[in-house]
């Protein structure tokens, strides 16, 4: 509601209240008409000076306060200072709107807070996991003063398998580090999808052959698919992908590898015939450190990095993935990838000289 209108409904319901009560003492009607308009008059100037002078103009200062510090500073340099032709109304709703802005924003930092406990919480049990192996197995060696050449073969073997999980870790860590910071640069190229996947399979066979898991590539198109990506990334993707699907399949199962062209992107799906993943961990399931078994992955090893890495690599390309999982049936991890323009080579015709 307008100031002047707020201010000329009050002045108005003063002069009729002094003039009724001026009709039944007087009952002279000019008497009424007089005290109405002089009521009213008097009481619309001094409403509006005391209203604007102590309440309207902190109104506005409010509201343009509140304004200012939605928009930022840039912006509100961009576009000047504000002021809103009826800030009453106005500063109801911006109030209401920035307490829901702040209400979301803090509920985002109780999250991160969340995360942040969680991620040190993991990487501290990641870190002493293998440290307190390794301590345990140069004691005993030092223990029993390299006395047992055999026992001392066997320790140093695992201390040195502990060594290699450190080292993955700090890696991973490191690579993921830089994804998020945007350090590692995305080098786009053309290749075909088809033969990267052919490599991975060549790369990894002879580790499926360990997990007793076979690699079936369901080619659905004949030609090659044309991509535009960075290579050894998308290589890394399929590999990490790939690597996660023997860990978690089942002896004598399978992985396979399907492509599906949708206008102009083409999706990949790595399958496989595994234990599957109850419905409620779908969400976390690219969380840095997020186990659904941790028992059984810290067994199997990695550094609990591997599908963080790959939603980092995808999302860099401006791409999606996703994970569609039953128990007990196995997993399908999905992502899409770029479909690289075909250049139109025209033949060389020779020109003609007269």
């Amino acid at each position: 509601m307008n100031l002047r209108v707020l201010v000329l409904i009050t002045a108005l319901g003063v002069a009729i209240t002094l003039s009724a009560v001026n009709f039944y003492f007087q009952h002279k009607w000019y008497d009424v008409m007089v005290t109405f308009l002089a009521t009213l008059i008097t009481s619309y100037v001094v409403f509006y000076y005391l209203i604007e002078k102590y309440i309207y103009s902190r109104i506005k200062l409010i509201y343009k306060l509140i304004h200012n510090l939605k928009l930022g500073r840039d912006l509100r340099d961009a576009l000047g200072e504000h002021v809103s032709a009826n800030p009453i109304n106005d500063v109801e709703a911006e109030v209401k709107e920035w307490a829901k802005q702040k209400k979301i924003e803090i509920d985002e930092l109780r999250k991160q807070e969340k995360f942040r406990r969680d991620f040190l919480s993991n990487i501290s049990h990641e870190f002493k996991t293998p440290l307190f192996a390794i301590q345990g197995y140069i004691e005993a060696l030092q223990d029993d003063d390299f006395d047992d050449r055999e026992m001392a073969r066997q320790f140093l073997e695992k201390a040195s398998k502990n060594v290699d999980r450190l080292s993955y870790l700090i890696k991973d860590l490191d690579e993921i580090s830089k994804l998020e910071s945007g350090e590692i640069p995305i080098n786009y190229s053309k290749f075909k999808i088809n033969d990267l996947i052919k490599e991975v399979f060549e790369s990894l066979e002879i580790k499926g052959k360990q997990y007793h898991i076979k690699l079936i590539f369901k080619q659905k198109y004949d030609e090659g698919i044309l991509v535009y990506a960075d290579r050894e990334k998308i290589r890394q993707v399929l590999v990490n992908l790939i690597d996660n699907s023997f860990k978690y399949g089942k002896e004598e199962g399978s992985t396979s590898v399907s492509l599906f062209v949708l206008h102009d992107q083409v999706l990949v799906e790595v399958t496989d015939d595994g234990i599957g993943i109850e419905e409620k961990f779908l969400p976390r399931l690219f969380e840095r450190f997020y186990r659904t078994d941790s028992s059984r992955s810290r067994q199997i090893g990695g550094s609990g990095l591997g599908l963080a890495i790959v939603k980092h690599i995808i999302e860099a390309h401006q791409q999606t993935i996703n994970v569609r999982s039953t128990e007990g049936l196995g997993s399908t991890f999905g992502f899409t990838l770029q479909i690289a323009k075909q250049t139109l080579h025209l033949p060389n015709i020779p020109v003609l000289k007269s």
